[in-house]
């Protein structure tokens, strides 16, 4: 699913996520979504996320319900 619209994230989902830090490379972060933190409805980047562990990033792909 596509991480650029807000309508699709929701909290408690996971995510893979790139960090600011890991921008250059686009090495990708999972963990569960804690906070949205963009309001616009999309964001052609990716939804900036808080995740449980603190961590921000953008989302760039949604996980599935069910898989690792």
């Amino acid at each position: 699913m596509n991480g650029t619209v807000r309508s699709n994230i929701a909290l408690g989902l996971t995510v893979d996520i790139v960090l600011k830090k890991d921008q250059p490379t686009g090495r990708l972060t999972r963990g569960i979504v804690k906070d949205i933190l963009t309001n616009s409805p999309n964001h052609p980047h990716g939804i900036k996320v808080r995740l449980q562990d603190g961590q921000v990033g953008r989302v760039k792909s949604i996980i599935p319900a069910g898989s690792k």
